[in-house]
């Protein structure tokens, strides 16, 4: 079977196979996160799906192989299932139990079998826990929103990064900060302005330009709003 063209052929070295398909697994973990993160049940089976040829190509070892990255794929796995709301106690317990069954498997239709039935009960795990809104979602978003003040920075591209989907993402970051989406943007903008008002004596347009704000003008009417001082007077204040 040929490897499909959306993912890199990754050639696999003569004498050490388990390596380069190692790379391959770590290539693809970000996008088997995000999928599992977001409950997208087709997407995660997709990509294992890529990453399981990698293994078959790998010819007499491909046993061994598939055990030791399977092994990876429980713990990575397992991580972002109590990232997408199941419970941490719940996981461990199931940790155990993938990795006894594990060690019992010697074939590579024991270990599809078993990875198709590790995959339903991990997701039936994660729908149990339908409303429950992890934390770590509101500090990736923060983390994106922070690292990319200086543009024009959107609602759906933070809650893709974030894993979930933008009216889920406007719903949590309501309910976590108070604020919607737009509001938590200004407020990013305006504290960073305010660290480099205090540490730096930057021009007043280069921070309007690095914290995102179209021009000296906006900034400063911004600023005031949320500081109830200008730019100028609440530099001066902490000089």
């Amino acid at each position: 079977m040929n490897t499909p063209n959306d993912f890199p052929a990754i050639p696999l070295l003569e004498f050490r196979p388990y390596d380069r398909i190692r790379e391959f697994y770590l290539y693809q973990e970000p996008a088997l996160l995000a999928a599992i993160q977001r409950r997208d049940r087709g997407e995660t089976i997709h990509i294992i799906n890529h990453i399981l040829l990698h293994i078959y190509s790998a010819g007499q070892e491909r046993n061994d192989l598939l055990k030791g990255l399977l092994l990876e794929l429980v713990v990575m796995i397992s991580r972002a299932t109590v990232e997408a709301g199941a419970s941490q106690s719940d996981v461990l317990g199931l940790n155990f139990q993938f990795i006894t069954e594990l060690a019992g498997i010697n074939d590579d239709e024991q270990l599809a079998r078993w990875l198709r039935a590790t995959l339903e009960r991990i997701f039936s795990l994660i729908e149990e826990q339908r409303d429950y809104t992890p934390p770590l979602m509101v500090t990736k978003a923060l983390h994106y929103i922070r690292k990319n003040l200086h543009r024009d920075v959107t609602r759906d591209e933070t809650a893709k990064y974030a894993g979930i989907s933008p009216s889920h993402f406007s719903r949590l970051i309501r309910e976590r900060t108070g604020r919607s989406f737009s509001e938590l943007l200004r407020q990013c903008r305006v504290e960073l302005a305010a660290k480099l008002l205090q540490d730096t004596e930057r021009p007043l347009a280069d921070i309007a330009g690095e914290c995102g704000f179209c021009d000296q003008s906006y900034f400063t009417h911004v600023f005031q709003q949320a500081k109830g001082q200008t730019p100028r007077q609440f530099r001066a204040a902490r000089s």
